[in-house]
Order: C-alpha cells, then sequence, then structure tokens
C-alpha cells in the first residue's frame, strides 16, 4: 500500500506523515507513507492525503503550481476511486470556492463554499483554536467510534456545503458548522487527525482499512 501525502508547502507535513505511520505500522500494513509534490506518485497512491494549514487562496495557488497535480488528483480520486482524506484547509479545497480576502476557487468536488464563522466574537474566539466534539450526523466507515470525541481545530472558516448530504460531522462554536465533509471515496476534517491523539490515530486507522 502506498499512502501519499502531497506537499505543496502548506501543511503540517512531518506530524501528519509519523501518525500515518504509525498507524500503518500497528495495522501490519505492508505500506510506503511518503511526502510528495510529484503528481507521478499521486498517480499511482492507494490512499491520498491531502494537508493544508493558512489561507485558501494560498493553498490553492500551492496546489496549481504542482505542476500536474490537479489533474492527476481527478484522474485517481474522481476517476480512479482511490480513498481521499483532505484535512483542515486540505478539506476546505473540496469546496467550490473560498471567501478567505477574496474569492477563489477551489476543486469543486463537493459543491459548497468556505465562510468565515459567523459567532458573537465577544463570547467566542476566532479563530476557533483547541479542543471540541464532533457530532456524528451520518454513518462513515472513516467516522467509527468518533460520535462525540474531542478532536482539535485551528481555523477560521468553515465549509458549507450546498448538498447537507454531504455533511458527515458537525461541531457547534458559537454556532454549528460541518466539521467532516464527504461522499463516496471523498471525506474531509475540518480538525487535524494529526494533533488529536488517540482519536485522530482512530480515524487514520478507519481511513486506512476504508474501501469505498
Amino acid at each position: 500500500m502506498t499512502i501519499a501525502i502531497i506537499d505543496y508547502g502548506l501543511g503540517n507535513l512531518r506530524s501528519a506523515q509519523k501518525a500515518f505511520e504509525r498507524v500503518a505500522s500497528e495495522l501490519s500494513l505492508t505500506s510506503e507513507v511518503m511526502l510528495t509534490a510529484n503528481a507521478a506518485d499521486v498517480a499511482a497512491a492507494d490512499h491520498i492525503v491531502l494537508p493544508g494549514v493558512g489561507a485558501f487562496a494560498d493553498c490553492a495557488a500551492g496546489l496549481d503550481a504542482l505542476d500536474g497535480m490537479t489533474e492527476a488528483l481527478r484522474e485517481r480520486v474522481l476517476i480512479g476511486g482511490k480513498p481521499f482524506l483532505g484535512i483542515c484547509v486540505g478539506m476546505q479545497l473540496l469546496a467550490t470556492t473560498g471567501h478567505e480576502r477574496e474569492v477563489t476557487n477551489g476543486l469543486d468536488w463537493l459543491p459548497g463554499h468556505v465562510q468565515k464563522l459567523e459567532v458573537d466574537s465577544t463570547a467566542y474566539k476566532i479563530p476557533h483554536m483547541g479542543w471540541n466534539t464532533i457530532d456524528v450526523s451520518k454513518g462513515h466507515k472513516v467516522l467509527e467510534g468518533l460520535d462525540g470525541e474531542s478532536v482539535y481545530f485551528v481555523h477560521s472558516y468553515a465549509f458549507r456545503p450546498d448538498d447537507i448530504s454531504n455533511c458527515l460531522a458537525t461541531t457547534t462554536h458559537g454556532a454549528s458548522f460541518a466539521s467532516v465533509v464527504g461522499r463516496n471515496n471523498i471525506i474531509g476534517t475540518q480538525f487535524h487527525p494529526e494533533k488529536s491523539q488517540h482519536v485522530g490515530l482512530r480515524l487514520i486507522k478507519n481511513f486506512l482499512e476504508w474501501r469505498p
């Protein structure tokens, strides 16, 4: 099994790689967890992970700057059906557009828009940073055993899917927002599994065992 974590200069890459390596070892998988900016690696991967931190526009530009990467992702994920996990801004890039500083096109794999969290800033801090619970609203292999568990967030913007059935879990920080989205072989988490201790490792385990 090959697990490709896409390196486009914006993401908690080493922590993510170590978390995936740990879980793969615990599952006794014969696997390679690679950080890669090479479209050919993604085109041959069995599981694909797109991390991301910072601004939506910066992440979109960083991904677009990798020669052939967007095309390889579409071929391997949308056509090939390989399991895909987006993390934080990597999840947000699944949307149609992001509205941070400017309107920026996303991958448009899950129609919707990424907009600023609408909360009372006098009562709730933005960015939303720290531990919070997820409420699983739709059963999913990758979310088994995670309902009501606490995970680690760092974000000021949230994904608003056009189709509510693509929202798999929600979290409340002043207001409810989509903390997990997905459809078919695609899933994305607003929180950081690699920073979420045993709960994050459980999600990674579920993801590596997932055969959509």
